[in-house]
């Protein structure tokens, strides 16, 4: 074997292990687009709203500014599939909320530091509607 069609092989290895880690990427990094998500993050009142949700596999993150140190987290999800999970951090990075979303739930953060605030939504196979509101306290 030549060394140029060794360096071909090679080329042709990289290429088609690179294709097959990015569609790997592609599939759990689905995102919420489709579903035309509706989301507000004015000061102090975070929202989204998906509807129609089928069969995703993601995680989001939003920034939104809290100027107390306690917030109200809405729940009114409806889950057909799947799983979801919220976590909120304060603006020192510290974890003051976690659940997975319910039907119809209303309830108060842990304390934490004002400023801006990281709201993550994993969700896993899920389908179905969200809807989260999060509230300065």
């Amino acid at each position: 074997m030549s060394l140029v069609s060794g360096i071909r092989r090679s080329s042709r290895r990289l290429l088609v292990s690179s294709l097959a880690v990015a569609a790997l990427g592609a599939c759990a990094g689905q995102s919420l687009t489709p579903f035309q998500p509706q989301i507000s993050s004015p000061t102090d009142n975070f929202q989204l709203q998906a509807t129609s949700v089928t069969d995703v596999s993601t995680t989001v993150t939003y920034t939104w500014v809290n100027t107390g140190t306690r917030a109200t987290v809405n729940h009114s999800t409806t889950t057909t599939a799947g799983s979801t999970l919220v976590v909120i951090k304060d603006a020192a990075g510290v974890v003051v909320y976690t659940r997975t979303l319910s039907p119809s739930l209303n309830e108060p953060s842990i304390a934490g530091q004002a400023g801006s605030w990281t709201i993550q939504l994993t969700l896993l196979r899920y389908s179905g509607t969200l809807n989260l509101r999060v509230q300065k306290l």
